[in-house]
């Protein structure tokens, strides 16, 4: 018989240990999880946030402890993985230390919670709209040294312990004949998420990944075989579906990550595509990455309109909360972030790419400051965050609620600041004098159309969820 007036007093992080290690217990130990989760939560709010944000801050933890526990429940990850996951998740990652302190007082603010890093462009795939512009002819990369010191600073400086890949295609990245399981094996205080098109996944790599026990693929989808075939080429899909198999024997959970754009945002969001990525594939988490129109020949047409937008979230928000799926849209989960969580934000993100360039976010392609110009003046990456570029958008973010008291937060149903906020971007790049980091980022700073459509997009969409806003979670 469980004692629960005893457990109440436990901590979230050991009350999750407990679930994954007595299963018979596992209802009873789920209910006062989510106990202790709202009170941390909702009930305390220690931030003062709009309580509604909150609560959807509340559905999004209470989604991500279900996944878990369907992946334990289902057999698709091993006892090794798990211990190693809630190592470096529960244990370090989540946990706030004083290496993070010092650094608040260093810096001004608490530090970012992770870094996204592209080490390298070159793809095996060439995808329609890739944002990166990526080819197997993109020979562009991170050395070993200068991709090895961005993770051991923002360990030693920030005491961050979570790092997300992208690309490019990560796994063809290699340097000094060592590949990125080696520079994760490395830093394997870090947990990984890493972007990936799945393809190279084979049985080794997953064996390996297994044998790691600190990373997780997010493997990309555009639906089903025919969209996925469509926009990443003949027979992926069907590669893809081979990885995801390599990865359930060994026991590593995996994510899905998909581009929505005008064509497929219905499906992306429907239960049929739910039930056959979550439930038939076992994937443990999804991340939606609404098109952006940058990269390799970017339009607005393909953007989801202002309507399907709106459709997309009430139907993400139905995954979470009914089904508990852990589904996070960038931009429609805005409210779980509190806003924008670029350049560098506490409990945001900073973005290198192959070249070293510093960037705000993957889908902000400009840039102020270089990695590896910091390095050789002598800096640290402490200041990556201090880029003219970075700082300015810190700011706008302060101004448009992460420092403003509950009431007078802005929308964050649009928080992005190149999506929802161009004209604000626009500023910012001009008056920071921020390059951009390619010939197709650079012909949109001078596209005058371009930059009408995307000021027009999001006030569209202010117009249409600003309502519900104001009704559902500032009043």
């Amino acid at each position: 018989m469980i004692n629960t007036t005893m457990m109440q007093n436990i901590p979230l992080s050991s009350l999750v240990r407990f679930l994954a290690r007595h299963r018979r217990l596992r209802q009873a130990t789920m209910k006062l999880i989510e106990k202790k989760a709202r009170e941390i939560v909702v009930e305390e709010n220690k931030d003062n946030r709009p309580v509604q944000v909150q609560e959807d801050k509340l559905a999004h933890v209470v989604a991500i402890l279900h996944s878990f526990d369907r992946t334990i429940e289902r057999g698709l990850i091993s006892r090794h993985v798990q211990d190693r996951w809630l190592e470096t998740l529960m244990d370090r990652v989540f946990c706030w230390g004083d290496v993070s302190r010092q650094a608040k007082q260093r810096l001004g603010f608490m530090p970012p919670l992770f870094v996204l890093v592209s080490p390298g462009k070159k793809c095996n795939l060439r995808c329609t709209g890739c944002y990166a512009c990526s080819d197997a002819a993109s020979a562009a990369k991170l050395d070993w040294e200068t991709f090895d010191r961005i993770l051991t600073e923002k360990e030693e400086l920030w005491g961050s312990y979570f790092t997300v890949i992208s690309g490019g295609e990560p796994f063809l990245w290699k340097d000094d004949g060592k590949d990125l399981l080696d520079m994760v094996a490395r830093h394997d205080s870090n947990f990984f998420l890493i972007y990936t098109n799945g393809t190279l996944i084979t049985k080794a790599v997953a064996e390996r990944l297994a044998e790691l026990g600190n990373v997780s693929p997010a493997i990309s989808v555009e639906g089903f075989e025919a969209e996925t075939d469509r926009r990443r080429g003949k027979g992926v899909h069907r590669r893809i579906l081979q990885a995801m198999e390599n990865l359930r024997e060994v026991g590593v959970p995996f994510g899905i990550s998909v581009t929505a754009t005008r064509d497929n945002a219905e499906m992306v969001t429907s239960d049929e595509f739910a039930d056959f990525y979550f439930d038939e594939q076992g994937a443990a988490y999804g991340w939606i990455f609404q098109y952006m129109p940058i990269g390799r020949k970017y339009t607005l047409d393909l953007m989801v309109s202002p309507e399907q937008r709106l459709e997309m979230w009430r139907r993400t928000q139905r995954l979470v909360l009914e089904r508990k799926i852990f589904v996070a849209d960038f931009w429609n989960s805005g409210t779980s972030s509190n806003g924008c969580i670029a350049a560098g934000r506490s409990g945001g993100y900073l973005y290198i790419d192959w070249d070293g360039d510093i960037s705000p976010c993957a889908f902000v392609p400009y840039s102020t400051s270089n990695i590896k110009d910091i390095y050789r003046r002598g800096g640290n990456l402490d200041d990556a965050l201090r880029c003219p570029l970075m700082t300015r958008i810190r700011r706008w973010q302060d101004d448009y609620g992460y420092a403003r008291p509950a009431k007078n937060t802005g929308n964050w149903l649009c928080p992005c600041v190149i999506r929802d906020h161009f004209g604000e971007l626009l500023a910012a790049v001009r008056d920071t004098k921020a390059k951009p980091i390619d010939d197709e980022a650079s012909a949109a700073l001078a596209d005058s159309e371009y930059h009408c459509g995307m000021i027009e997009y999001g006030k569209a969409y202010n117009r249409l969820s600003g309502k519900i806003w104001k009704e559902h979670y500032v009043q």
